[in-house]
């Protein structure tokens, strides 16, 4: 779609050329910008000018840059001992995008967009993601994925503020995780997400590391209008994961899905996720042996 309303597109090299003027927006890819009207849009600032390296690596952390395309995520590789990293092909095929827009679309967009579908969200909530933004007094504050995003289009973002990074730690890349995806349609929006990270007790890191420890998340997105995320110890029983899932009752209602519809899929996806971690790890297998 044509952005009739933009005035001007600004190209920033330094941080001090970002500040956001009034009716101006960050540009990433654009795929969402130009997808629909944006009243009230007279500018754009491109976020691509300033040159942020699309993943930066240290021990501790992977930094995914807000610029990073889906497509430069999806063809990183990984350590060798990054068991967690498939999750990233699949919550890049969740969306309902082409080759052509994982080319332009970036992690940080489909984040900001802030919508029930937004496999990224999924993804970096998941994996423990923090999201680095830049205030526009010239300083940074963090806050985790899953508290950024607050519901439908709404982030935890103030005027004049960009997302910069997602950072990820090391040691949730080292789990395991599990995936389920459901649609209306063969190539619909995805009507629930349910993904799922688990470690391995006793499992050891590289040389150096203080090992990785257990526990199980779950992560509720696309039937839920923000992430629903689930922490445990260890992976749970079923009674015990069945009565955290009854406390959520924010099932998002659009014509991809009903919210009866929603929650029936999404509580299956998600014991079946449990019972997979716990046939990884050792933990409780159903019903019958909590019960005896």
């Amino acid at each position: 779609m044509d952005l009739v309303t933009v005035r001007t597109v600004r190209t920033p090299r330094h941080r001090d050329d970002l500040a956001l003027a009034p009716g101006e927006r960050p540009l990433g890819g654009g795929t969402w910008l130009h997808s629909e009207e944006q009243p009230g849009l007279t500018g754009l600032v491109d976020l691509t000018t300033l040159g942020w390296p699309d993943v930066k690596r240290t021990s501790e952390t992977l930094t995914i840059a807000a610029t990073c395309t889906i497509a430069t995520l999806v063809r990183t590789a990984p350590d060798p001992d990054w068991t967690a990293w498939p999750l990233v092909g699949r919550c890049a095929n969740a969306l309902l995008a082409s080759f052509k827009i994982w080319n332009a679309a970036t992690v940080g967009g489909n984040v900001a967009v802030g919508l029930p579908a937004g496999a990224m969200i999924a993804l970096l909530a998941t994996l423990d993601a923090t999201a680095v933004v830049w205030t526009p007094d010239g300083a940074e504050r963090r806050t985790a994925v899953e508290h950024l995003v607050q519901g439908v289009r709404t982030l935890d973002l103030r005027d004049g503020e960009v997302l910069r990074a997602f950072e990820v730690p090391v040691a949730a890349l080292r789990h395991e995780t599990g995936y389920r995806r459901v649609s209306l349609s063969p190539h619909g929006r995805s009507g629930a997400l349910v993904t799922a990270r688990w470690g391995r007790p006793g499992r050891s890191g590289p040389p150096g590391s203080s090992g990785v420890p257990g526990g199980f998340t779950l992560v509720v997105t696309a039937a839920t209008p923000r992430p629903a995320v689930l922490r445990f110890a260890a992976v749970p029983s079923h009674d015990a994961l069945a009565a955290v899932l009854a406390d959520v009752t924010d099932w998002y209602d659009d014509p991809h899905g009903s919210p009866a519809w929603r929650r029936a899929v999404s509580v299956r996806f998600a014991h079946e996720l449990r019972d997979e971690a716990a046939a990884s790890v050792g933990g409780p297998t159903g019903r019958t042996e909590e019960a005896s």
